[in-house]
């Protein structure tokens, strides 16, 4: 690496890291002040005020990270190639024959670098916190019941409702099961003061421990229920770790995919999501396929962002940092306007008949674009 790589490289980092700081700072500063009673009240109940901070704003960092690296990077490069401008270190640099595509390609580099961190991030760290960051400030404890809306098992029929839920505990109060049919000794109804979400284990399958029977009235000899060869609902006859007045719903549905589906679909990573696909128990819309196909062609719209915004500066030769941020911002702007179109527009199935298009869209539009505004920067 050569000297003026090495300049080159640390403006950027520098410029990127400070850009970052600030806006995650600024994020958390205003955010905290604005929950600032229920956070007192948390530290009072765990012993650490610090502690919570701690915990609630660690994860959403990642957060922050994923959402806006794309254009942080886009302004720290612009920022970066306008100062040596602004000093004539890319007059002297050019009259050295070095051309404008040599002179940025460390910059180039560390984009793609932060481009692969950024799947990283939203791959390996964001879905490791993500009950963390399904829950707000009013409900850091999960304490808070939630009012739960209905469901149906797509692969079983069953519908699941229940009075409210607790995140915590991952607990549905006074559930409400109807079964696809009538059962012997069961009915088509099951009812229960509370039923508890359990995963799946070596031993049984994932679903619902139903306490406080109240529907069937008595389990004594009553036996398990299955559906298609599968079972559906497991009895204590059956089953000795059950107790008396319990029983086992079986569902493919989680509490997270139950209770706060928009935000587990978020926060989850592209593996669990391509999973959702081949997962009978649920409903999967055009939005989860989107969102599949965006990951996917996501680092490829970072580095056209690049693309787009860069030559503009090169080619204009401002030296003004605070113009050069402006194109940043139309161009920005423009940009994710697109994006956003087209991924609604194909999540609701409006003019976009393919969740995948929807995702590609944005790249058949603008790489062409950038293509074409890089063509100084390449000869």
């Amino acid at each position: 690496m050569t000297l003026i790589d090495r300049y080159l490289l640390i403006q950027f980092l520098k410029s990127f890291l400070i850009f970052f700081v600030s806006f995650t700072g600024l994020f958390i500063v205003i955010d905290s002040f604005n929950n600032l009673d229920e956070f007192l009240k948390y530290g009072d109940m765990t012993g650490s005020t610090f502690g919570v901070l701690w915990d609630y704003y660690s994860p959403r960092v990642f957060t922050f990270f994923g959402m806006t690296s794309g254009i942080l990077t886009l302004i720290a490069a612009m920022f970066t190639v306008t100062w040596i401008q602004r000093h004539n270190e890319m007059t002297a640099l050019m009259a050295a024959g070095i051309s404008q595509a040599r002179i940025v390609r460390p910059i180039i580099i560390a984009v793609l670098v932060i481009a692969v961190m950024g799947v990283l991030n939203r791959e390996l760290l964001i879905p490791r916190y993500i009950d963390r960051l399904s829950r707000n400030a009013q409900d850091w404890m999960g304490e808070s019941k939630k009012a739960l809306q209905q469901k149906y098992d797509n692969q079983t029929d069953v519908l699941i409702n229940g009075a409210s839920t607790y995140a915590n505990e991952q607990r549905i109060e006074s559930p409400n099961f109807r079964l696809p049919d009538s059962y012997e000794g069961v009915g088509d109804q099951i009812l229960g003061a509370n039923a508890f979400y359990k995963p799946p284990t070596a031993d049984r399958p994932g679903g619902f421990l139903v306490d406080g029977l109240t529907k069937p009235e008595t389990t004594a000899g009553v036996p398990s229920i299955d559906l298609n060869g599968e079972p559906l609902v497991l009895m204590p006859g059956d089953n000795r770790w059950l107790n008396p007045n319990q029983c086992f719903l079986v569902t493919g549905l989680t509490f997270e995919q139950l209770t706060a589906s928009s935000q587990w679909r978020d926060y989850a990573s592209t593996y669990d999501l391509i999973s959702t696909l081949s997962n009978r128990s649920l409903d999967v819309g055009a939005d989860v396929r989107v969102e599949i196909h965006s990951r996917i062609v996501q680092p490829f719209l970072d580095i056209t962002l690049l693309f787009l915004g860069l030559p503009i500066v090169l080619r204009k030769e401002n030296r003004n940092i605070f113009v050069a941020i402006g194109y940043c911002l139309l161009v920005v702007i423009g940009f994710y306007a697109v994006t956003l179109a087209c991924k609604a527009m194909g999540s609701s199935y409006y003019g976009i008949r393919s969740p995948a298009l929807a995702a590609f869209i944005p790249l058949i539009i603008f790489v062409p674009i950038a293509t074409a505004m890089s063509t100084p920067l390449r000869s």
